[in-house]
């Protein structure tokens, strides 16, 4: 039975711990402001969608041609998502941003760059989505512009917060960190649940 808590659990949690699209989100909203940082979130709502369906569809085609690979990709998965967690709970409360400039052509360029968003995918698909719904692709089109539309929703409240986040980060950091890593690790853990 598929486990809508584990998968939204890991889903939600790795959408909105920092990573480029949101740092870069937060960034460009706190310089030019929230209206002028949607072009670029929807850069990245554009790309992500492209990159979930395409990397969804070669983990349902490696998953036929290799049936073995899921559960490597599984304990992969559960070993990326604690490594994750390790990171999240030792990171610091100074949150690094580029300055580049941010614009709808650099949030759809930044998601073929951007190796958390290929990991969300596999992890998600691996794990949670295709040992249910294996080569039904309308289903598959459904979780990976969900996934798409999760990260797009993340990057856009870390432009909405722009610096009063990361203020709210800086303040919390320790507390933020705890919970979310333990949140990851329960993740990890579901996955073999």
């Amino acid at each position: 039975m598929f486990s809508w808590i584990g998968f939204l659990s890991y889903a939600i949690v790795t959408a909105v711990t920092p990573g480029p699209n949101n740092i870069m989100s937060m960034s460009n909203a706190g310089r030019q402001g929230f209206q002028k940082a949607l072009p670029f979130n929807f850069g990245i709502l554009t790309g992500f969608s492209v990159v979930m369906l395409i990397c969804t569809f070669f983990c349902n085609v490696l998953s036929t041609l290799i049936p073995k690979i899921s559960t490597p990709m599984l304990f992969l998965g559960a070993g990326y998502i604690l490594w994750l967690a390790w990171k999240t709970f030792r990171s610091s409360s100074v949150i690094q941003e580029d300055a580049r400039y941010g614009n709808f052509v650099s949030g759809l360029l930044l998601q073929f760059v951007n190796p958390k968003i290929y990991i969300y995918c596999i992890v998600s698909m691996q794990a949670y989505i295709l040992p249910h719904y294996h080569g039904q692709w309308p289903v598959l089109t459904f979780f990976a512009l969900l996934l798409a539309f999760m990260g797009f929703v993340s990057t856009v409240l870390w432009a909405l917060f722009g610096s009063a986040f990361r203020l709210l980060f800086s303040q919390y950091a320790k507390i933020t960190n705890t919970v979310m890593a333990l949140l990851l690790v329960y993740c990890a853990l579901s996955l073999f649940l």
